[in-house]
């Protein structure tokens, strides 16, 4: 009988990756190029695209795209429907059990309050005068809060990120709230002339992944994949090849990029 176990022992240890649970990653429905791009409510390209195909590559995964509204995201964690949640902040998830694993941070973001190439560029945030601000609906804007309750700013909220960058061309508003990685992706399409500009810098976050501490979810190897993958510059590579812009264009200094060892 012990013979009989070991070789069932034996033949779980070289299951191939498809006979194993796959590793169900969170994606919030909200997100746009450069993080995500949908089709049929599916990913197919973008930079978390490629990370969570290659993180469950690692660990010997078959990766399965669970898209849902960006405030679900937590209680999916919690009850257990996804097993892995990326591009995320512990601040963000506040009041969630201890039932998770976090990896060192892994992204550097910053958030900018941005104009078209031919606004004037104010010297501090107090110099602009009562406007409309294109904001993401849900999010919140620390930075700028006391202006929206004292009403000098009021919020124009889009569905998502990448909206409110389009209703900023298209002259809805004067001044729009944008995250690095969306500004970059968006000024690649855009003749220098026309390219948005930095107007002032509202936040950097520094963003992470976390996964749920369970026997069928592989959180020692994700984690130490996760590190490996930061410390080789594959996170950076992935940012660059949905980014980068030639040199002429590059904004020194501004570009987020993946947290690097000193």
């Amino acid at each position: 009988m012990r013979w009989v176990l070991s070789l069932l022992m034996l033949y779980v240890g070289y299951l191939p990756a498809h006979e194993l649970p796959p590793l169900r990653f969170a994606i919030a429905d909200s997100w746009t190029m450069p993080l995500i791009r949908l089709e049929n409510n599916q990913p197919v390209e973008g930079i978390m695209f490629e990370l969570m195909n290659s993180l469950a590559s690692h660990v010997q995964r078959r990766p399965e795209f669970h898209v849902m509204p960006r405030l679900r995201l937590q209680t999916a964690m919690e009850r257990g429907n996804v097993d892995v949640r990326c591009f995320v902040m512990p601040s963000w998830s506040s009041g969630q059990s201890d039932n998770f694993s976090w990896s060192p941070p892994l992204f550097k973001q910053r958030d900018w309050l941005v104009a078209r190439a031919q606004e004037a560029t104010p010297k501090r945030l107090a110099d602009i005068p009562s406007e409309v601000i294109g904001t993401v609906l849900g999010f919140n804007y620390p930075a700028l809060q006391g202006q929206f309750d004292s009403g000098h700013f009021k919020r124009d909220d889009a569905r998502n990120q990448l909206q409110v960058l389009q209703m900023l061309q298209a002259g809805r508003y004067r001044y729009a709230v944008s995250n690095q990685l969306s500004l970059d992706w968006f000024n690649r399409s855009l003749p220098e002339a026309q390219r948005f500009k930095p107007v002032a810098m509202l936040e950097e976050q520094a963003l992470s992944c976390y996964m749920r501490n369970d026997p069928e979810v592989p959180a020692q190897g994700i984690l130490r994949s996760l590190e490996a993958m930061k410390k080789s510059g594959a996170i950076e590579r992935m940012i660059n090849r949905h980014t980068a812009v030639p040199d002429d264009q590059t904004q020194a200094g501004t570009t987020i990029r993946a947290i690097q060892d000193d």
